[in-house]
């Protein structure tokens, strides 16, 4: 063994890698696209590397922006969307998110939330969310009936993937889990990627139409 090399090795100082800028993904962005990210209607900055770890002030930018990708990244935090006034599609799964805060700011126009893979335990926030139709929220962290209570604030969702979770794993093996959560949301049509069918409608409601 030839130690002085192994002294070497070890004695070499760890280079930390700083995450991707959002400046410098947009930049990357559109050179690939040959699109100026400022006009574009959809924009993809998922898979980053190194990742992208903070949602900075460059987003204010993408002012005609419909859908926009931010998965596979590290980013804790969603902040900066204040500028974004026309977005109705955000993905943000794959990342390192905690909560649902600072989407006040998009709250007027999102119709569609893809956050699945990632850290979320309590649902506060998401209730502004009026226009939200579309959450997937599979494999978070949420495990207590009164965080998926708070999802009843969705006036219009109707279509949810909640899979994964602590409080759906608990309730998997037999049907309570699909009843309660339908019970809970009356308006859904889609649970876990499967169509709601509610067969006993017409006996509630009768046959008038």
């Amino acid at each position: 063994v030839d130690w002085r090399a192994v002294r070497f090795v070890v004695a070499r100082p760890t280079m930390m890698s700083k995450g991707t800028v959002i400046k410098d993904a947009l930049s990357k962005w559109a050179e690939k696209k040959g699109q100026n990210p400022a006009e574009a209607t959809e924009i993809g900055l998922y898979g980053q590397y190194p990742p992208i770890e903070k949602m900075d002030a460059s987003l204010s930018t993408l002012v005609h922006c419909e859908k926009l990708s931010l998965s596979t990244n590290s980013i804790e935090k969603i902040t900066n969307l204040n500028g974004l006034k026309k977005l109705r599609i955000l993905s943000l799964g794959r990342n390192n998110i905690k909560g649902f805060g600072g989407l006040e700011a998009v709250a007027d126009t999102l119709e569609q939330l893809w956050i699945s893979y990632n850290l979320i335990e309590r649902t506060k926030g998401v209730g502004v969310l009026k226009k939200l139709k579309v959450l997937y929220m599979s494999n978070n962290k949420v495990k207590e009936w009164d965080e998926f209570n708070k999802l009843t604030d969705l006036p219009l969702l109707e279509d949810l993937v909640f899979v994964g979770n602590p409080l759906q794993e608990k309730y998997s093996t037999d049907e309570e889990w699909r009843e309660q959560a339908t019970k809970r949301l009356s308006k859904l049509k889609k649970l876990d990627g499967i169509p709601i069918v509610k067969e006993d409608m017409d006996e509630e409601g009768g046959e008038e139409s």
